[in-house]
């Protein structure tokens, strides 16, 4: 362990596509499923406090602008002029296609040098799987310098015209409830597009670096069943059955492909499994008290659980004041593993922060229930 070295974050980008998107905006923008406005969307939008978002989609033609890799390049591009990279880790849920793996696609839109590339799968954790292997690259001295990004183009899956063959199928029940599933329409008013990079170095850089003290990562996959999916559906006994077990014309007709959420298993335990179970570990493991919290940054869906995660601090020990949280949920939107990425990114270049103070950031998602929580000290 004697050749571990410190890492920092010496540098923090982020990347939005085109103008802001009002939520008055949203439904002409991705469509209306069946040609009838969703019964969905505007309590969704109440309920989550997100007041503008971006769309990789061009307004004129209503078409696609950007991809995924595109999108992650751009973030990359946005940290300015580097020295030598040695690791490029990118993590997202929406890569633009099965194979090959979006961090090599991300390398070819750079057009940089050969390297180290290696992409992580999941759900908004990806991003956070990203960071934590490029900071063990750079801590066990293999790399000097790595980027880690986190991205989402999560406006291709949402468009109208990719459930209206389910709509058509099942026209008796949509009349009946006009708005697909909710399970998968309110996903469809929270996700949107962006990616977020940072730079890893093995000495501070600049006028300020934030220090990566620890990452760590959680899944309760043995205690939980899927609430957060795409490219299968359910079984009666809650299993998952995935796309290749489908024709084509069944994954069409049922929207397979859609991104789908249990909702009330999400209310249920998104909270106390992924923030209070594993926070009151890491509280006794690493000694966390609420004074070693300068900023604290979650990554929320929804501004629903800001007051949930709030309690949960304070029942732990933790209790944080209000001027110690940090998000741009509301004006970003739901980014997925973009989102720790982008709130960082904007805290970072605020000046806020100073010399010594300490940062939590807590990054869950409902795939599995899995969590991961980073705490970073400005140097």
């Amino acid at each position: 362990m004697s050749n571990m070295v410190d890492v920092y974050i010496t540098k923090t980008a982020c990347y939005l596509p085109h103008e802001p998107v009002s939520n008055d905006e949203i439904e002409s923008l991705l469509g209306m499923v069946g040609g009838k406005p969703s019964r969905a969307r505007r309590l969704v939008l109440r309920s989550n406090g997100i007041e503008t978002r971006h769309y990789a989609i061009d307004r004129a033609t209503g078409l696609p602008s950007m991809n995924n890799a595109q999108l992650t390049a751009r973030a990359i591009q946005n940290l300015g002029s580097l020295k030598q990279i040695d690791v490029l880790v990118t993590g997202t849920s929406s890569p633009d296609q099965i194979m090959p793996n979006h961090g090599v696609m991300v390398h070819g839109e750079l057009g940089w040098n050969t390297l180290e590339v290696v992409s992580t799968a999941g759900i908004c954790l990806a991003g956070a799987t990203a960071l934590k292997y490029a900071y063990l690259s750079v801590k066990s001295g293999d790399a000097k310098r790595a980027i880690a990004t986190g991205s989402e183009r999560a406006s291709s899956r949402m468009m109208a015209c990719q459930f209206e063959s389910e709509s058509t199928n099942k026209i008796s029940e949509l009349e009946a409830r006009p708005e697909i599933a909710f399970e998968k329409d309110f996903l469809r008013w929270m996700l949107s597009d962006g990616a977020g990079a940072v730079l890893l170095e093995n000495t501070p850089n600049g006028e300020l670096s934030l220090k990566i003290n620890w990452i760590e990562l959680f899944s309760y996959a043995h205690l939980l069943p899927t609430c957060m999916y795409s490219g299968a559906e359910k079984i009666d006994d809650g299993s998952l059955s995935g796309w290749t077990d489908f024709t084509p014309e069944q994954c069409l007709e049922q929207s397979t492909f859609a991104v789908k959420q249990d909702v009330r298993l999400l209310n249920e335990n998104i909270v106390h499994t992924t923030f209070g179970e594993p926070l009151n570990k890491l509280k006794d493991k690493h000694g966390l008290t609420s004074e070693d919290i300068d900023w604290f940054l979650p990554h929320i869906s929804s501004m629903y659980f800001a007051q949930p995660v709030a309690q949960k601090l304070a029942d732990i020990g933790l209790s944080l004041s209000a001027d110690k949280w940090f998000t741009n949920l509301t004006t970003c939107g739901n980014t997925g593993s973009a989102s720790p990425f982008i709130m960082l990114d904007e805290l970072f270049r605020s000046g806020r922060i100073k010399k010594g103070h300490k940062l939590l950031m807590f990054v869950p998602e409902s795939g599995r229930f899995s969590s991961g929580f980073i705490y970073l000290e400005a140097v």
